[in-house]
């Protein structure tokens, strides 16, 4: 087994983060009685989604700091409504709210559990590797059962960088006991998770869930899957 040590990816790649937010900025949505300044739900959504994809983006380079991002991805599409004053106590009081929603959430991508006992029975150390922060990704363990499958948790938090920098994955290693030679990252974003690792010098597998166009990017990862039952047949 060439393999001793897997660093995994939480979000969307065991956790269906995508799916259980949608429910919750649903929720979000109700209950602050946003129908009042949005006729059609939808433009608030797909505002907030924009805004959530750029934030992360930019946090994930280390360009934004965690306080920015949690103001802005709500000040943002809420800007898009007519008639409401947006102040940042309101975004914090709807980020609170959200995520208190989000973390709740059991729901995981098909076959994490099944994968998760395959890698344990096939002797795999595993450690979760995750930029998302820290109470919200312990509650979101605690729900969805993914906690004690990991020998180690490595949040950016803590690493005081972001998945892709080499740093972050220096301070995964340190924490792990992990090698590189014998390390491989799993996870579904190509450019924290796939290329963060292989520029570390990691071999990398992409859980594919999104599609993207791997021909595009400047190195290639080391396998590509398009489901997490794939990775079974892998490792």
């Amino acid at each position: 087994m060439k393999y001793k040590d897997l660093f995994i990816d939480f979000d969307d790649t065991l956790y269906d983060t995508h799916g259980n937010a949608v429910i919750a900025l649903r929720e979000t949505f109700e209950a602050f009685d946003l129908r009042r300044f949005f006729p059609d739900p939808q433009v608030f959504y797909d505002a907030y989604w924009m805004a959530n994809i750029d934030l992360w983006t930019q946090y994930s380079k280390g360009e934004i700091t965690r306080d920015y991002l949690i103001v802005e991805r709500f000040r943002r599409p809420l800007s898009t409504g007519k008639g409401i004053d947006v102040k940042e106590a309101l975004c914090l009081e709807m980020s609170d709210r959200f995520l208190d929603y989000c973390s709740t959430k059991p729901g995981v991508v098909a076959g994490a559990h099944e994968l998760m006992d395959y890698l344990r029975q096939q002797g795999y150390r595993m450690h979760m590797c995750s930029n998302g922060f820290h109470e919200v990704q312990y509650k979101k363990l605690a729900a969805c059962g993914l906690k004690d499958y990991f020998d180690t948790i490595i949040l950016s938090e803590n690493a005081g960088f972001n998945k892709p920098s080499p740093l972050y994955f220096d301070y995964a290693f340190r924490q792990s006991g992990a090698n590189r030679e014998t390390t491989l990252m799993i996870g579904d974003n190509l450019q924290t998770d796939i290329l963060g690792a292989l520029n570390s010098g990691i071999d990398a597998m992409l859980f594919n869930r999104w599609e993207v166009d791997v021909d595009e990017v400047p190195q290639s990862p080391t396998f590509v899957v398009s489901s997490l039952q794939e990775i079974m047949q892998i490792l």
